[in-house]
């Protein structure tokens, strides 16, 4: 983990989704240098411990890294490199366009973590982290470890509270919420709900 940053909770919503899932959003500012430090915080230190992709509904993209990524910035763009694919994502200030609206709108705008409770898959819980552009449009999910599946996203028997300790290490320092004295979630239950299917 990198050294803390100045930044902290800007608000907190609970969105209700069409099947009762409750998505729980809490926004920090997605200034350069906080992106630069959470860049390095996911894709240099934890790179085999996360899924990427786009998450949304009707399509949900999981991408997993088997080596570490190269990495490279230009004109406010992160390239994530991995040999035969590679993906983009605008973190930082942007002029290569000669649309004032684009240059202000491609960059990342909004960024929460997110912590998913409810019906589905991983027994109904995810933890991560969301970005959005200027346009609204989301640009990609960050899946952090999940206490009900294992780096290779196989069924645990039991859950692995532990597994949650990168989630709250990203809280204290992006939100400044103090570590908690265990890492099992008061509301969380006792067996792994996915172990009795998706609709758990």
């Amino acid at each position: 983990m990198t050294a803390a940053t100045h930044t902290k909770l800007l608000r907190q919503e609970t969105i209700e989704q069409l099947d009762g899932t409750k998505t729980i959003l809490s926004y920090f500012e997605p200034t350069d240098e906080t992106m630069q430090e959470l860049v390095k915080d996911l894709f240099e230190h934890n790179w085999q411990r996360i899924v990427v992709g786009p998450c949304i509904q009707g399509a949900v993209f999981e991408v997993c890294f088997q080596q570490p990524p190269k990495l490279s910035y230009l004109d406010g763009y992160l390239t994530v490199n991995l040999g035969p694919w590679h993906f983009h994502l605008c973190v930082g200030t942007h002029t290569g366009t000669s649309s004032e609206e684009l240059r202000r709108k491609r960059p990342v705008a909004k960024i929460a973590f997110f912590e998913d409770r409810g019906r589905g898959c991983a027994g109904g819980r995810s933890w991560g982290l969301q970005m959005w552009n200027g346009f609204g449009e989301q640009m990609t999910t960050v899946f952090l470890p999940n206490p009900f599946l294992s780096d290779e996203q196989k069924i645990l028997r039991e859950p692995q509270w532990e597994r949650l300790l990168l989630w709250y290490e990203l809280r204290e320092k992006y939100l400044g919420e103090p570590m908690p004295q265990a890492c099992k979630p008061v509301d969380a239950p006792d067996e792994n709900p996915f172990l009795h299917g998706h609709d758990a």
